[in-house]
């Protein structure tokens, strides 16, 4: 009993992806091979997104299951762990295979909690200079579990007219230009 938990998934996600990605992280971790099978599944995931002939194949309904999962096997065979190997002929077997993005997503959610990582973005009309990051990482340093590793992301996004989004994990603040002017608009009519 003690040793399922050690092997069980650090983060409850639930879908059809995550009960792929959630067995896939079990596995991987009853043989140590969490990290392996993760970078596999993001070379599978990037192969799909980069290659329209790859990602034809995965999406191809018209391919039999069984000529589906011999394919994947012999494309893989030697190149994979036996885990990502039994994943991919697993999905292929239950014509799942143009679901790999998202279980590949899911798989990482969880290796990224497992790490301790926390995700955050943060939004502005114009690029922040490495000052202005550094300010608003220490700004939002009390929202993080003490211990936590922040990945911190930048985007810009000239709609927002001002000021800030910011998004860590599920939680969103809109500090922008944009979203007031349009809340004064609101109350005003």
């Amino acid at each position: 009993m003690a040793t399922e938990a050690a092997h069980r998934p650090p983060l409850d996600l639930y879908g059809l992806n995550a009960r792929y990605a959630n067995a896939t992280y079990i596995a991987a971790s009853k043989t140590n091979t969490l990290e392996k099978v993760e970078s596999e599944l993001l070379s599978i995931k990037a192969s799909a997104e980069n290659s329209k002939e790859f990602a034809s194949f995965l999406e191809n309904p018209l391919i039999g299951r069984d000529l589906k999962s011999k394919q994947v096997e012999e494309l893989l065979k030697g190149q994979t762990s036996p885990i990502t190997l039994n994943l991919m002929t697993t999905l292929a077997g239950n014509a799942r295979l143009n679901s790999v993005v998202g279980i590949t997503d899911s798989y990482v959610k969880q290796m990224k909690a497992k790490r301790g990582e926390v995700e955050a973005t943060i939004i502005s009309a114009d690029p922040l200079n490495k000052t202005q990051t550094a300010a608003v990482s220490e700004a939002m340093k009390s929202q993080f579990p003490k211990g936590a590793k922040v990945v911190l992301k930048t985007e810009v996004d000239p709609s927002i007219m001002g000021g800030l989004q910011i998004q860590i994990g599920d939680k969103f603040l809109d500090l922008s230009v944009g979203s007031r002017i349009e809340e004064v608009g609101r109350t005003v009519v």
